[in-house]
């Protein structure tokens, strides 16, 4: 293989990377190509430099090079990539045509790309980086069959005039990679998946899916999902074998920084990553980790473009060892001398923890993977996974998945058994050796119980008392601060609320603290005052209404008289803006969505006559606010 051009410091990689030979031209490996060699296995010693095929790779690849569907489940690092790259290039040095890769990531679209540029193959990404001339020249080399791969993103796949590229140009495969994602009981559900199985209906050619996290239920439902006719399914073993489990049941966050930073000073060589389940976490923990002496960077989703590449470079080039980031440093995620991999909080579901945990020890030399555990750490990934509007099976799903979470933690025998299981995998899963069960160094994770709460007797007429004092309660309250207003308290929290100023304030000052907690209980036992909120749980009298605000009641009204078209704009932009992780209003304002409503025009130039929509948001969210008019409509 004929090394690429060298680069100067200056000078830009191109949009798509073409090396100046073809890859039918290269000379790398041997000089006279063995004939015996069939094109897959050519492909994977010339360009890629591996000898042999691991495991179920060559089963998904001679299936779609015969034309059929496949799916793949194979662990994390053991090559998916290779499942769609080695017949994208065998079919495309066949004349039929690019492969197109939906992928959800656009750190990993670029390395991909670049890495396969650097072998002489030509790719190409096609998001949102990319300035408008970019995107048209990219779309033009994929029109004349000048590329080998196109990546693009699941939001790109689902745009009208990308699928209109699509059905111009050749293409010989469909590769989706983290296919989990199509399916709603996975732990990375996007809507935009549930489109891609629309786009065979632009290309007749065979549909490759990929995961490395996906239960039975999972796989089947992708299966569904994508309509992948009758495919090849080809299901590796989750053993890692060079993976040492653990898992510690830590209260505070200063015990955990102490474990942490012990675990760390162990580490003699290689990397070491820290995962918080939040970005206040993240930089907490890595604010403790520098005042211990530690030489640590964070990541997470809420920082400037620059600061994450700042942080990623130096984590890279080992300037820093230590990295404490969310699972915005996610997908794509390939460092092979990962040593020593910390969950400084309990992940929300099985699938997260193995595909994170997945990270350690890519290079098959032996590293730990420690999982820090408490009780407030599902009460965040509640929070975190339940939206305050959600409907009864979204809360069931999450709830499933941490139910599985804490199973796993409190598991007694081998850990790698216990993922086997959940995953289920059928072969029989050799006991690891290497985990803290295993090696009969578990802690024992007991649920330490409360104890018996003193009865307290109601007095008689105690709680008609309590429900004619709160009928005039404007809003949900907390109970200690309800009793406390209730007989009389100066408390200042009580006065923080407000609660000195209700009608009801002091009406039950002759009774103890203790007897009216125990009349609202019992009146909660009984139905007649019931719990509201999710985070912080407050009682409210069954049956009755909140008093709205002026302001409520005002958005209320403009709610109602809102078109269909304005509430999916809305809708749009509230879901852009968490994907983003950004204020609704950096999307677009409001003013936007009210001029749409009213204009609605019909194509991009009509677009760029709204107030507020310039140049850059109409390339990054124009298509998608003309396909939701367009349903609307339809």
């Amino acid at each position: 293989m004929t090394k690429p051009r060298q680069r100067s410091s200056g000078q830009q990689l191109s949009i798509f990377a073409v090396s100046d030979e073809r890859p039918e031209q290269a000379s790398a490996g041997p000089a006279d190509p063995d004939p015996q060699l069939d094109e897959p296995t050519r492909v994977l010693r010339e360009l890629f430099g591996h000898p042999d095929f691991r495991p179920g790779q060559r089963r998904a690849i001679d299936a779609v090079l015969a034309g059929r569907d496949a799916v793949v489940l194979l662990p994390t690092g053991s090559g998916k990539s290779l499942c769609f790259q080695v017949p994208a290039i065998a079919m495309a040095r066949a004349g039929r045509g690019c492969t197109v890769v939906i992928s959800p990531l656009l750190a990993l679209m670029h390395d991909q790309v670049r890495a396969l540029g650097e072998l002489g193959v030509t790719a190409a990404a096609l998001n949102s980086n990319l300035s408008a001339a970019e995107q048209r020249q990219v779309v033009r080399a994929f029109e004349a069959g000048e590329l080998e791969l196109l990546y693009v993103s699941p939001e790109r796949a689902a745009q009208h005039r990308f699928r209109l590229s699509l059905a111009r140009a050749k293409v010989a495969l469909l590769a989706i990679d983290e296919a989990h994602c199509v399916s709603q009981w996975g732990h990375d559900f996007r809507p935009e998946y549930l489109r891609l199985h629309e786009l065979r209906r632009r290309v007749t050619c065979p549909v490759i899916a990929l995961t490395a996290t996906a239960t039975r239920r999972v796989l089947d439902e992708l299966i569904l999902g994508l309509q992948l006719v009758d495919p090849e399914r080809v299901e590796g073993g989750l053993a890692r074998p060079n993976l040492a489990f653990e898992v510690h049941a830590i209260k505070t966050d200063a015990a955990r920084v102490a474990a942490l930073t012990q675990a760390i000073a162990a580490v003699e060589r290689g990397r070491v990553l820290v995962y918080c389940s939040t970005r206040k976490q993240t930089q907490r923990v890595c604010k403790a980790l520098v005042q211990a002496k530690v030489g640590a960077g964070y990541y997470h989703a809420g920082r400037t473009k620059l600061a994450r590449e700042r942080a990623e470079a130096a984590f890279t080039s080992g300037k820093k060892r230590v990295l404490v980031a969310t699972n915005a440093f996610g997908m794509g995620v390939d460092f092979p001398d990962v040593r020593l991999l910390v969950h400084f909080a309990t992940p929300g579901s099985v699938e997260a923890y193995y595909q994170e945990a997945g990270r350690a020890g890519r290079d098959g030399l032996a590293s730990r993977c420690v999982l820090f555990f408490g009780a407030s750490d599902l009460m965040t990934q509640r929070r975190l996974g339940i939206p305050k509007r959600c409907s009864a099976a979204q809360r069931a799903r999450v709830e499933s998945a941490l139910e599985a979470m804490v199973a796993y933690v409190h598991t007694d025998g081998c850990r790698q058994q216990a993922m086997g299981a959940y995953f289920g995998v059928t072969q029989a899963v050799q006991a690891c050796e290497r985990c803290d069960c295993c090696r009969g160094q578990a802690t024992p994770i007991l649920s330490t119980p409360k104890p018996a709460a003193k009865v307290v007797p109601v007095p008689a007429g105690l709680e008609d008392a309590i429900m004619a004092s709160l009928t005039g309660l404007p809003k949900p309250t907390g109970r200690l601060n309800l009793a406390r207003a209730l007989r009389g308290s100066t408390a200042k929290s009580v006065k923080a609320l407000g609660l000195h100023r209700l009608a009801c304030y002091g009406a039950l000052a002759d009774h103890k603290e203790a007897e009216v907690l125990a009349g609202l209980d019992a009146l909660l036992a009984a139905g007649r005052l019931v719990i509201k909120g999710r985070k912080y749980e407050k009682l409210w009298l069954a049956g009755a209404t909140p008093a709205r605000s002026a302001k409520t009641t005002k958005q209320a009204g403009s709610s109602r008289g809102r078109s269909e078209l304005a509430r999916e704009l809305e809708n749009y932009r509230r879901r852009m803006a968490r994907r983003l992780s950004c204020k609704p209003y950096m999307v677009f304002h409001r003013k936007v969505i009210a001029a749409v409503d009213r204009q609605r025009p019909q194509t991009l130039e009509d677009l760029a006559r709204i107030p507020g929509l310039g140049a850059v948001k109409i390339d990054r969210f124009g298509e998608d606010i003309l396909d939701l008019m367009r349903r609307v409509e339809a």
